[in-house]
């Protein structure tokens, strides 16, 4: 059951009552509304409600399953709306849940599933929605839907080695720097303290560490609101159009970090177009798609341009050779594809061959970033510790200066 919001006057009084109305559709609601005496201003479906999919957020595992088993099912002869009942009751996660739930009520009062997907755009996307649509216009649903799995797993996977990777430099930096703010704050003070008394001029670098020292410790609530408002505007920065185009043009040019995120978009951009091609979306819709899906804006912008020159009747390697974001490689495999008439094949293996490339990379960046945070580590605070006991290897000239 829907639920509705609704507001209505009373036949006999006039008076604006405002509530909400559980029923399978509006004209249902609007009905029941009649039944009580109650004359309809305006009503709309509360999709935000709490319980369904407002505020909420589903793990990209839960939507693997949910569409790896309803292909299963699917493919195994089950209608529709039993299997939907079925991963309803078996689903862990109360959102998808209620999502599921709705899904199934809206496919029982006539919708089809894509109309009934596309009520849940956090959940489903615009890919998901028309990779659906169009297993059902050519009656290919349980294949679409398994394809729909295979793409929605090789992103996870692919998600889940890249935040593997990076979760181990990320945390060895900042365990690193809350050991160096510890030391400055607590250790060295002391160590100042003690020297202070000899009343004797302290070796160069352990008097700039102790005047570090100092600042940190009478600065520190403003180095760390600082700190934190330079992280908070930075990333309010780049969620605005020009901060997200300034972003998104530099950090594929960055070093290593760079070459990943390129590859990245690349292999979601391929994968992508794979499968909406091969399952029968319409070319230029499947570029509007793909261009909202990248996760790049420098290569948004270049798949929408070449949207326009492929609508003049330019091939796909054609137009997208325009642009440098694209490297000859790939635009040398899709007019091969063109050629054979197998594109969809030929940018699955692209897809496959970058996502090998960034699993080479990772690996290999993983194992390069080890030593360099050992070595960091080792400078740091090996650096700090030298620096302490400077002093201490010239006690005499310290105790007993020269005059």
């Amino acid at each position: 059951m829907a639920s509705f919001a609704y507001i209505a006057r009373e036949t006999n009084t006039g008076r604006e009552i405002r509530s909400s109305v559980d029923a399978s559709s509006e004209q249902a609601a609007i009905a029941t509304l009649l039944n009580r005496n109650l004359l309809v201003v305006s009503i709309q479906e509360k999709v935000g409600k709490k319980g369904r999919t407002g505020g909420g957020s589903v793990a990209l595992a839960d939507l693997v399953i949910f569409t790896r088993q309803l292909a299963t099912m699917i493919d195994a002869g089950l209608a529709m709306v039993q299997s939907l009942q079925a991963l309803a009751e078996q689903t862990t996660n109360k959102v998808m849940r209620d999502v599921i739930k709705d899904v199934c009520t809206r496919v029982e009062s006539g919708d089809s599933f894509s109309e009934a997907l596309q009520k849940h755009p956090k959940v489903f996307s615009r890919l998901y929605v028309c990779m659906v649509g169009a297993g059902e216009r050519g009656g290919l649903l349980a294949e679409i839907m398994a394809r729909l799995a295979v793409y929605l797993e090789n992103t996870a996977r692919l998600r889940k080695k890249v935040k593997s990777a990076m979760m181990y430099p990320t945390v060895v930096t900042v365990v690193a720097i809350l050991i160096t703010i510890f030391l400055l704050v607590k250790v060295v003070p002391v160590f100042g303290d003690i020297f202070k008394s000899f009343d004797a001029e302290l070796p160069g670098p352990t008097q700039f560490l102790i005047t570090i020292s100092n600042l940190v410790k009478s600065y520190i609530l403003v180095i760390f609101l600082g700190g934190g408002g330079l992280v908070f505007g930075w990333l309010k920065f780049i969620k605005t159009p020009p901060g997200r185009k300034f972003w998104d043009t530099y950090r594929i040019r960055l070093p290593i970090f760079g070459v990943i995120a390129h590859k990245i978009c690349l292999a979601r951009f391929t994968r992508t177009l794979a499968s909406l091609i091969r399952s029968g979306v319409p070319i230029l819709e499947v570029l509007g798609i793909v261009s909202q899906t990248v996760g790049n804006v420098v290569m948004e912008e270049a798949i929408k341009t070449a949207a326009v020159d492929i609508e003049r009747g330019e091939s796909i390697s054609t137009a997208l050779g325009k642009h440098p974001v694209f490297p000859n490689m790939i635009i040398r495999m899709i007019t091969a594809g063109e050629q054979t008439g197998k594109i969809d094949n030929m940018l699955e293996r692209i897809a496959d061959f970058l996502d090998e490339e960034i699993e080479t990379t990772l690996s290999g960046l993983t194992a390069l970033i080890e030593p360099i945070l050992i070595v960091f580590l080792g400078v740091v605070i090996g650096g700090m510790v030298i620096c302490m006991f400077l002093p201490i290897f010239k006690m005499p000239e310290i105790v007993n200066p020269k005059r």
